[in-house]
């Protein structure tokens, strides 16, 4: 671990550092912002399951408050002529979603934290596995959830930590084990579990998104 925590260290010290440090001002003050600002962010979360990030960044800026409106095919049209690998069940899922676009705010805000949000976020809404569902919860300022992706998986692989796992599917006990480690790692690094995502993700990566 501790070549890891150097590493993090050296980041949060460059230029880097500073620009994830403004990434996660821009996520508290998303979190803010109305309940259908934070479904748009939903549905890019619905979107990124099995996709890219920058994908479903380009489909969101494109689509935006039209998330909540479209008629579930038009919004598979747009889905597919803008590349998105699953654009019927992508339309589906964000549809489904709809009747929470102007309670999310203060639904997620009942909960004590982000941990018993996200069960609640995974058990209703359709389209949001743990991953997805503790990104949204990032990205709208909630940092007591890990984001674990294949990037996170594979570096933490590397440095020893967790044993690779033999399929991409994380069940909730494996998901949970995972977390607990970024959690010490988060610890020792005196960084929530939001900002070491983001140190990680560019660490594997090269890129600070969201």
């Amino acid at each position: 671990m501790q070549k890891l925590l150097e590493r993090i260290g050296k980041t949060r010290k460059s230029r880097t550092g500073r620009v994830i440090a403004k990434r996660m001002r821009e996520f508290t003050a998303l979190g803010k912002k109305p309940s259908n600002d934070l479904f748009k962010e939903l549905c890019f979360c619905i979107l990124t399951a099995n996709y890219s990030a920058e994908g479903g960044i380009k489909i969101q800026d494109e689509i935006g408050s039209c998330f909540a409106a479209l008629p579930e095919k038009n919004l598979a049209k747009k889905l597919k002529a803008l590349g998105h690998r699953f654009p019927n069940t992508r339309a589906k899922y964000i549809s489904e979603a709809r009747y929470c676009r102007n309670t999310l705010k203060e639904t997620l805000k009942s909960f004590k934290n982000g941990k018993e949000a996200r069960e609640w976020l995974v058990k209703n809404v359709k389209g949001l596995g743990y991953k997805e569902a503790s990104h949204l919860l990032r990205n709208i300022g909630y940092n007591d959830v890990a984001i674990i992706d294949f990037h996170i998986i594979d570096l933490l692989a590397k440095n020893s930590l967790i044993a690779k796992p033999k399929t991409k599917s994380l069940s909730r006990k494996r998901y949970l084990e995972i977390e607990k480690t970024l959690a010490k790692i988060a610890g020792k690094s005196h960084l929530s579990l939001g900002e070491l995502d983001l140190y990680l993700w560019y660490m594997e990566t090269g890129k600070v998104l969201k």
